[in-house]
Order: C-alpha cells, then sequence, then structure tokens
C-alpha cells in the first residue's frame, strides 16, 4: 500500500504520471484483445475512448481536449491509417464529457459513468461514419441508405452496449486513484 503523506509532491506526481501512462497502454493493448465477453458481433469496447471518458468526466473542456487529441493519435497510429481520424471522435467526446458532466445530471456515479460511455460510444462512432461518408464522397441526401452508414448503426450499438457494460472495470480504479491524488494535492 502506498503511503501518499510519505510523498513528496514531485513523487507524486511522477507516480500518476506512470499510473496514467500504464492504463493507457492497457487500454491501446486491450484494442485488438478478443476474450469471451468481450465482443458482440465482431465488436469489441473502444477502450480509448472509455479512457476519454473517464478523464474527461471530472476535468475541464480543455483537459478532456488533450486527452482526445493524445489518444486519438495513439488510436490512429495502431489503426496504421490516417483516415479516418479517431483525433477529430475523441476530442468530441472529450470535450462533451467535460461539459456534459458539469451538469450532473444523474447522481449514482456508476450509472451515470455508464449512460455516459453508451451516447459517447454513440457520438463518437457516429463522427468516424460522418468521417467514412465524407472520403467516399457520398451525397448527404444518400446517407440514410449508405452501406457505411448501416454499418456504422450496427457498430455504435454494439460497441456502445460494450464500452459501457465495460466501464466500470475501468473508471472505478482509475476515479479512485485520482481521488487520492487530488486530497493529497490539496
Amino acid at each position: 500500500m502506498i503511503k501518499f503523506d510519505n510523498l513528496s509532491k514531485t513523487n507524486l506526481m511522477l507516480l500518476n504520471g506512470l499510473v496514467i501512462g500504464l492504463s493507457v497502454l492497457l487500454c491501446a493493448l486491450l484494442i485488438p484483445t478478443r476474450w469471451p465477453g468481450m465482443e458482440l458481433i465482431n465488436i469489441a469496447p473502444n477502450w480509448l475512448m472509455m479512457w476519454v471518458v473517464a478523464w474527461s468526466v471530472k476535468r475541464s473542456v480543455w483537459e478532456g481536449m488533450v486527452a482526445g487529441i493524445a489518444l486519438g493519435a495513439i488510436q490512429d497510429g495502431l489503426s496504421g491509417s490516417h483516415l479516418p481520424s479517431h483525433v477529430f471522435s475523441l476530442v468530441v467526446v472529450g470535450v462533451l464529457t467535460a461539459v456534459l458532466q458539469k451538469q450532473r445530471y444523474i447522481q449514482e456515479e456508476v450509472v451515470s459513468i455508464a449512460i455516459i460511455t453508451f451516447f459517447m460510444t454513440g457520438i463518437a462512432e457516429a463522427v468516424t461514419a460522418i468521417q467514412y461518408i465524407l472520403q467516399t464522397r457520398t451525397s448527404f441526401a444518400d446517407i440514410a441508405s449508405s452501406p457505411i452508414w448501416l454499418r456504422y448503426q450496427q457498430v455504435a450499438l454494439a460497441s456502445a452496449i460494450l464500452s459501457s457494460l465495460w466501464m466500470p472495470v475501468l473508471y472505478y480504479p482509475l476515479n479512485r486513484w485520482w481521488e487520492k491524488v487530488e486530497s493529497v494535492e490539496d
């Protein structure tokens, strides 16, 4: 057990940076992982998007945006493709989560974070689908019948269900850690 009282502010910041880095690395490593219960119609949870939600839920819009840029760049690097960029969708998620959570619509934290994750996954997938549609130069009148849009609906629903169900596994330990770090810093 770590004794927070004995750590200097610098060591605490370094330890927090290590926890942040390792949690992002874990999420990145979970992207290709397909354990039983982690996929639905060949779709897995969006781990890096979930991390952005966990980070942004109690932070400023600016911090949510920076997390979206950083993790979007990581996801783009892992996918090996520059289009569509995951940066756009994760920035939107980070900013909206920071703005939304300030309102505190739901008091129960686990339920709140699952609902926020469900809707943010849909928004992230919509941003990605729109990028694909723009890339194929499909007219906006043809979007509803576009095969990309039809596939988006399946991906968004499956990913939103899985991401919201797995979110407490990621959110709870990170949130507890960040609350302890914040209480020591004050």
